[in-house]
C-alpha cells in the first residue's frame, strides 16, 4: 500500500468515525453521567468491538475483491448512496434526539465495557465500512493480507482516538453539550462530513 493511499484512507477513516453514531452517544452519554472514570472503559469497548465487526467482515472480503467491475461499482454506489442518506437522515432529525441524563446512577466500569462493546460490534455503520467502503483502497495486484493488517490497525487506532476525545469533551462539558441547540448543530455538522463522504466515494476510482 502506497503512502498515499494509506493517507487518503485514513483521512476517510477520520471522517467517517467523526459522525457521532450510536457508539459516540453511548460513549458521551457515560461520559456525561460518570465523567472521565468512564473513558478508559468506553474506549477500550469501542475498540473491541470494532475488532470484532472488523474480523467477522474480513472473512469476506477476499471473495468481494475477486468479483466482477459491475459488482465492484454496485458495492460503490450503495456505500456513497448510504453515507448520503445517513447524512440527510441526521438533517432531518438533528436536534430530536432524547436528552442525555448527567445524573444516571453509578455504573461498574465493567458494564459500561460491555455495553460499549455490544453496541460497537452490532454497529451497521461499521460493518458497511468495511465491506463496502474499505476494499476500494485495496490493491488486489499485491499481498492483500498486510494491507488489510495496515488498514484494521490504522481503523481500531483512529477509532480509539475519536472516542477518547469524544469522551473527554463531554467530560469537561457536561452542560453545554446537551443543549438542543448545540445538540442540533453537533449533528448537522455530522451529516454534512457524511454527506461529503459519500460525494467523495462515488468519485473515487479504483487503482488498476
Amino acid at each position: 500500500m502506497s503512502m498515499d493511499v494509506w493517507m487518503a484512507y485514513a483521512a476517510a477513516t477520520a471522517v467517517f468515525l467523526a459522525v457521532p453514531g450510536p457508539t459516540i452517544m453511548l460513549v458521551v452519554g457515560y461520559a456525561l453521567a460518570h465523567g472521565r472514570r468512564a473513558t478508559l472503559a468506553t474506549v477500550a469497548g469501542v475498540a473491541l468491538g470494532d475488532l470484532t465487526a472488523m474480523t467477522g467482515s474480513f472473512l469476506g472480503l477476499g471473495a468481494l475483491l475477486a468479483t466482477s467491475a459491475t459488482l465492484y461499482m454496485a458495492l460503490k454506489w450503495i456505500g456513497a448512496a448510504y453515507l448520503v442518506y445517513l447524512g440527510i437522515q441526521m438533517w432531518r432529525h438533528a436536534g430530536t434526539a432524547a436528552a442525555l441524563n448527567p445524573s444516571a446512577p453509578a455504573v461498574a466500569r465493567r458494564s459500561m465495557f460491555w455495553q460499549t462493546y455490544a453496541v460497537t460490534a452490532l454497529n451497521p455503520k461499521s460493518i458497511i465500512f468495511f465491506v463496502a467502503f474499505l476494499p476500494q483502497f485495496i490493491d488486489p495486484a499485491i499481498p492483500i493480507l498486510p494491507q488489510l493488517l495496515i488498514c484494521g490497525a490504522t481503523f481500531l487506532v483512529l477509532a480509539s482516538l475519536n472516542a477518547t476525545v469524544y469522551a473527554a469533551l463531554a467530560a469537561g462539558a457536561r452542560q453545554s453539550i446537551r443543549r438542543p441547540r448545540v445538540l442540533a448543530t453537533i449533528q448537522r455538522a455530522g451529516g454534512t462530513l457524511l454527506i461529503g463522504t459519500g460525494i467523495m466515494t462515488a468519485a473515487l476510482r479504483r487503482s488498476s
